[in-house]
């Protein structure tokens, strides 16, 4: 079978790749000192505003189309819901039960569900060598979520509802990442679609935490409102045009590799912040994970 140069190992992948995995994986202690006073819902309603205001602002300034046609709300609506609330509202709660490393290390395992959904929807098949990859890197989570969990001070009943909360998550945020490798995502402006399923997932947002917590509360901490700002700009309008494209490029399954190596460098930047320590347990996780990046990554997609 004859096979290609994979794209993934060139610099436009690349560099997107690591700028979005380098972001991602400071967000989730930002998120955790958004839960408070303020529910979970408003926080993520305050985020995804900020994200698509800034969004459709950047599209306006590259004169991109701002319109989009019945089909394309249809989408990013959809869109918008899959990622901007349903992921979102799962994250944040998951994160008031277990800790956010162990969040981190959930989402890690985005590749399975990225690769069977890809496979079932996109016709999209995993080679050897990236299967090899994918195992690797799985036994490595496998090593990060056993250590999480025993370092977790919650009881066991409050791990498997942040466990289930958390799988719900990468569930929803796996439909949309399918969602960006279709026909139908490359036919609009990405600035345009984004910013549009921001917004609209933005006001069912609004609306789910009207109905489930009452009227808006706002914390007037300036790390709150520097934190909805960091995960708003930051966070969302500079990562996810990066990562959707890197989707577009390399496929559902390859670009969940971000998620692989995002607990790593969480827990680089742990220590260098909250005095993160490391175990024998937790490196050689690590490390396993790295191996099956650098694998998955070097694999070359088969021609169909």
């Amino acid at each position: 079978m004859s096979e290609t140069r994979p794209n993934s190992t060139r610099l436009t992948v690349l560099l997107p790749f690591a700028v979005v995995t380098l972001i991602w994986s400071s967000t989730w202690i930002v998120i955790a000192d958004q839960l408070g006073t303020v529910p979970p819902a408003w926080s993520v309603t305050y985020r995804f505003l900020v994200a698509g205001v800034a969004m459709l602002g950047w599209a306006a300034f590259k004169r991109e189309p701002l319109r989009l046609d019945a089909a394309g709300l249809g989408f990013a609506a959809l869109l918008g819901l899959l990622q901007f609330v349903i992921n979102f509202n799962f994250v944040y709660r998951a994160e008031a039960h277990i800790t956010s490393g162990l969040v981190a290390v959930m989402f890690a395992l985005l590749l399975i569900p990225n690769a069977l959904l890809a496979r079932i929807f996109l016709h999209q098949r995993m080679g050897g060598q990236l299967l090899a990859g994918s195992a690797i890197a799985v036994a490595g989570v496998t090593l990060l979520f056993v250590h999480e969990l025993r370092r977790d001070p919650s009881a066991s009943g409050e791990v498997l509802t942040g466990i289930g909360l958390a799988a719900c998550g990468v569930l929803a945020a796996s439909f949309a990442n399918i969602m960006q490798a279709t026909k139908t995502a490359g036919t609009y402006p990405m600035a345009t679609m984004i910013g549009w399923a921001m917004l609209l997932g933005a006001i069912i947002d609004g609306l789910f935490a009207f109905a489930t917590v009452g009227p808006p509360a706002f914390d007037p901490r300036p790390t709150y409102v520097l934190g909805i700002l960091y995960l708003g700009l930051i966070g969302s309008t500079l990562a996810f045009p990066l990562y959707f494209g890197v989707i577009r490029i390399i496929g559902p399954a390859k670009a969940a590799y971000s998620g692989v190596i995002i607990p790593v460098i969480a827990m680089l930047i742990s220590t260098l912040f909250e005095g993160y320590r490391w175990s024998l347990l937790a490196a050689a996780g690590a490390l396993l994970t790295g191996i099956g990046l650098v694998i998955a990554l070097s694999a070359r997609r088969p021609n169909r």
